[in-house]
């Protein structure tokens, strides 16, 4: 499956970890700027952050979360878990090393 464009703003791209949604020509997924708003980033601080993508591409991945967050939410939920999971597999690779 190749890139799917949504919007102007939004497109869909296949990847390891299933279908994600991008800013379009970014690799900045929608659930990047979901957590940086959730972190208390404002859209402009975000676009400073990421100053290749404008204030429109941050208020459509907001928008996009908002009309999916039960798919967006899902998707953070996984990345963590897959993140605890290398981290519990990694504290004990190292514990079988000082063994």
């Amino acid at each position: 499956m190749s890139h799917v464009q949504l919007t102007s703003h939004i497109e869909m791209r296949p990847g390891v970890r299933g279908v994600r949604a991008f800013i379009a020509g970014h690799r900045v997924r929608v659930q990047d700027i979901v957590l940086w708003d959730e972190e208390g980033l404002s859209a402009d601080e975000i676009v400073a952050r990421v100053p290749t993508i404008t204030l429109a591409d941050v208020h459509a991945a907001l928008a996009y979360y908002y009309d999916h967050p039960d798919e967006i939410n899902r998707q953070i939920q996984d990345d963590e878990s897959f993140a605890n999971q290398m981290e519990s597999a990694s504290r004990s690779n190292e514990q079988g090393k000082q063994s």
